[in-house]
């Protein structure tokens, strides 16, 4: 008999699994290539295992409402493997990374002064991470915003670093039942069984990434801080942009995660 808690768990899984549905608006483009204009922003979103859901145009539209960028695209990499299928697929992963790392690389060649913002949800920080890895070396984007990350706290993000401007990951101890619980039972986007950096942060010393653990204060823009808290449009618009657009403000948020429940 399956233990209260990794029943609830396996509940919540399978209802990411089958890409739970509620109702959202439909703006960003999904995975069609984008053509930036000249001296422009494009905003790049990577959703989680479950593929492109309400909640990533939800995130992106409030990104888009606070003026982050002109256009945007959900670059959906799970392909055929959704769900739990995604979790463990690295070499399918590997590839998309490729795919989306090229597709960088062919914005950066149209116009090299287009700003890329670069944003991702659990497991597809781990296909933003591992496609800026693969960037040729002249190749930078301006920001990199990773929220609820399922990779391992461990893992190596200098390589990825060098091709960005800066970067922001949102980690929250609210979020206990998927990187907790979850990524210790299943493994994390990276293939390993631990807590992961969406849960207790990465041990990364780099100064160009900021880490924000969750603020309470959040609530009132709907972010309660579990998995999918950051990805409401109140909290793109009125926390994430703003971010994105004056990098100054991250001393106004939350540095330290809260106290854990």
């Amino acid at each position: 008999m399956l233990l209260p808690g990794l029943g609830r768990l396996l509940v919540f899984l399978v209802l990411v699994g089958i890409g739970f549905q509620a109702s959202a608006p439909a703006r960003a483009e999904e995975n069609g290539k984008i053509e930036p204009p000249v001296s422009e922003s494009v905003l790049i979103h990577c959703p989680g295992i479950a593929g492109s859901m309400p909640i990533d145009q939800s995130l992106v539209e409030g990104l888009i409402r606070g003026g982050v960028a002109s256009q945007a695209r959900i670059f959906d990499w799970t392909g055929e493997f959704r769900g739990l299928l995604a979790l463990g697929k690295l070499h399918h992963n590997r590839q998309q990374a490729r795919v989306l790392a090229q597709e960088i690389e062919s914005i950066y060649r149209k116009n090299p002064e287009t700003r890329v913002i670069l944003t991702a949800h659990s497991g597809g920080t781990g296909i933003a991470v591992w496609a800026l890895e693969q960037l040729a070396d002249r190749v930078r984007i301006d920001t990199l915003v990773l929220l609820a990350s399922a990779l391992s706290p461990n893992y190596d993000l200098g390589p990825a670093l060098k091709h960005v401007r800066q970067a922001y990951s949102f980690h929250s101890p609210y979020d206990n039942w998927v990187l907790g619980t979850g990524t210790r039972t299943l493994g994390t986007i990276d293939r390993v069984k631990t807590d992961a950096a969406g849960y207790v942060g990465f041990q990364c010393t780099d100064p160009k990434l900021k880490q924000i653990g969750y603020d309470p204060r959040w609530i009132r823009f709907g972010n309660s801080g579990d998995h999918v808290g950051t990805m409401n449009q109140r909290f793109a618009h009125q926390v994430l942009a703003p971010l994105i657009l004056n990098s100054s403000l991250v001393g106004t948020l939350s540095t330290q995660p809260s106290e854990t429940p």
